[in-house]
């Protein structure tokens, strides 16, 4: 999900004296500069002398929730809301809060009365529409961020959130391109000065290429991109990391000497951000991030590099006409399917996309049914791929194959309300809860461990898998997918032909449901592909990390020319 819409400060107190205070002044200040720590200690010395100031609460809740200390940030919001109680700000936050804690209906029920209180305040709608989709209430959360656009309508980050939503259904292509074209309207308008002109060598003897994401830390897109920057070429490719949340981890830490230089977007507005990738030279800038959560978009309207492209951590078109390319393999986009993007499509062969192997000692186990003589299907994907659409096929198919189970794990699924709603979901599609075990969030280990209990993982549509369909191959076990008409329904064919895997793609529903059973209905052809899948993966281009990186590298100059030789 987009980061929630906090609201920042605003004048809630009547007589908050303000004006007349000049540590909550200088505690303001640090905060709009992101200086979070500083401004928490400033404001809890405005506090020391008055307890019930009213912005000061509120702020110093803020910071906390900034900062990733949620039961701190509610302790003061919840006093803020006792000083204002009708604040309808105060309640965007808290309702901020209890979304990020698990507490869905709390958030809903908070945010519900901030937007009663002020029907205008588009942060209220947004923050509702994205704990709305959380639920899976995704028609109400798409009419929150239309509501929102009604009384913001040129703001390009509520269109950008509505796109990420939209790829959770089974939207037509041209619904799509029509929204991003609107973002990409947006973002453009609000780049008042494109550069034209670029600091970059035009004769390099290595090419000065920028990644712009926010998950360079234990994320899908990390997972992904750390076995190949280890094989790139630093005599021909010179990398940069823009950092857009500065969250790092221990998978930071090992990525990060690939870099000749790290630095942090976090607190820069888009020029900013862009004046200062101008001014270092890049030759090509990689967005890793789309529409997705902690994006900067918005920044490449400004085009700070001569060569723009999306690539790996976004699955559609990013609508914006100053992004020259999307990197795509031709199992994900077919050159039929070309024209949903604005961007040029440059193809990579093999695959999009290149896995890094799990850091683990775990061996692949024996299939469970020849143990057990009980067939088990499992999905470990986000619950809000899990549509009506898919419960239906999921139940076909467990009521084709006899004593079959469903294995789910989500770190949703550790949320009682989440369990409730969803057991109630598949009570409602016709599938006996008692059939079906739900597990919640574990560590990296027993999550992979968890396979041994799975003897096929069932793909969701139209958003498939994309890291938990390359962590089962590697533990042994295949994913059957149904491709779709996009890049992203197509994502889980594009891996699973990269991995030499074409029999487990279904052209349809019904094609779906009979691999399925038909898989199920023979467990030691399964067993046999189980045991060598490992090794079968690994060998492939799916995992083939030196492989891939000279066709990265290939791209990258590729696109480079291709500038140099533009008429």
């Amino acid at each position: 999900f987009s980061i929630p819409r906090l609201r920042q400060y605003c004048p809630l107190a009547r007589r908050s004296g303000v004006k007349n205070n000049p540590v909550f002044t200088k505690a303001l200040a640090r905060h709009n500069a992101g200086h979070y720590a500083e401004a928490i200690n400033l404001y809890k010395a405005v506090l020391m002398k008055n307890r019930m100031h009213l912005d000061a609460n509120y702020l110093l809740g803020t910071a906390y929730f900034e900062t990733g200390k949620l039961e701190e940030a509610k302790k003061y919001l919840l006093q803020a809301g006792k000083i204002r109680p009708d604040s309808p700000f105060i309640k965007v936050n808290l309702g901020c809060i209890y979304k990020k804690q698990g507490q869905y209906e709390s958030a809903v029920t908070c945010l519900q009365r901030a937007v009663a209180l002020k029907p205008d305040l588009a942060e209220g709608h947004i923050n509702l529409g994205e704990t709305l989709t959380a639920l899976g209430r995704m028609e109400e959360a798409e009419a929150c961020f239309r509501r929102a656009l009604q009384i913001n309508p040129d703001d390009p980050e509520v269109v950008s959130s509505l796109l990420f939503d939209m790829n959770y259904t089974a939207r037509h292509h041209s619904e799509l391109l029509a929204e991003a074209c609107l973002f990409g309207q947006m973002a453009a308008a609000k780049a008042v000065k494109l550069f034209s002109a670029w600091q970059c060598a035009l004769q390099p003897k290595r090419l000065r290429v920028g990644l712009v994401s926010g998950d360079l830390h234990q994320h899908p897109v990390g997972y992904f991109l750390e076995n190949i920057l280890a094989r790139i070429n630093p005599s021909r490719i010179e990398l940069v990391a823009y950092s857009s949340d500065g969250i790092e981890d221990d998978l930071t830490a090992r990525i990060k000497p690939f870099f000749t230089a790290w630095k942090s977007l976090a607190g820069l507005t888009d020029e900013a951000a862009a004046r200062m990738i101008h001014a270092d030279g890049i030759h090509v800038l990689l967005d890793l991030s789309g529409h997705t959560a902690q994006n900067r978009l918005m920044m490449f309207a400004w085009k700070p590099a001569p060569v723009q492209a999306s690539w790996l951590g976004y699955f559609a078109t990013t609508g914006l006409a100053e992004m020259d390319y999307l990197l795509a393999d031709e199992v994900g986009v077919p050159p039929a399917l070309q024209g949903q993007f604005t961007e040029k499509i440059w193809y990579l062969p093999d695959t999009r996309l290149c896995f890094t192997p799990p850091v683990t000692d775990l061996e692949v186990t024996q299939l469970p049914a020849l143990q057990t003589g009980q067939f088990t299907f499992g999905c470990f994907q986000n619950l809000l791929k899990i549509n009506d659409g898919v419960l239906s096929l999921w139940r076909e198919i467990l009521q084709r194959v006899p004593g079959s189970r469903l294995r789910l794990q989500y770190k949703q699924l550790e949320e009682k309300e989440i369990v409730e709603l969803f057991i109630r979901r598949l009570q409602g599609v016709g599938i006996d809860p008692e059939r079906v075990s739900l597990h919640g969030i574990v560590p990296r280990e027993a999550y992979l461990a968890a396979h041994a209990e799975v003897d096929l993982l069932l793909d969701t549509f139209p958003y498939p898998g994309g890291a938990t369909t390359c962590d089962g191959l590697w533990m042994g076990v295949p994913t059957l997918t149904l491709a779709g008409n996009t890049l992203i329904s197509r994502q889980g064919a594009s891996l699973l032909s990269a991995a030499g895997l074409s029999d487990l793609i279904a052209d349809s529903e019904v094609e779906y449901v009979e691999k399925a059973v038909a898989i199920a209905h023979d467990p030691a052809k399964l067993a046999e592909l189980r045991a060598g899948l490992r090794r079968q993966v690994q060998a492939s281009p799916l995992f083939d990390a030196p492989r891939f990186a000279g066709h990265f590298e290939a791209a990258l100059w590729g696109m480079w020319e291709q500038w140099q030789n533009r008429s």
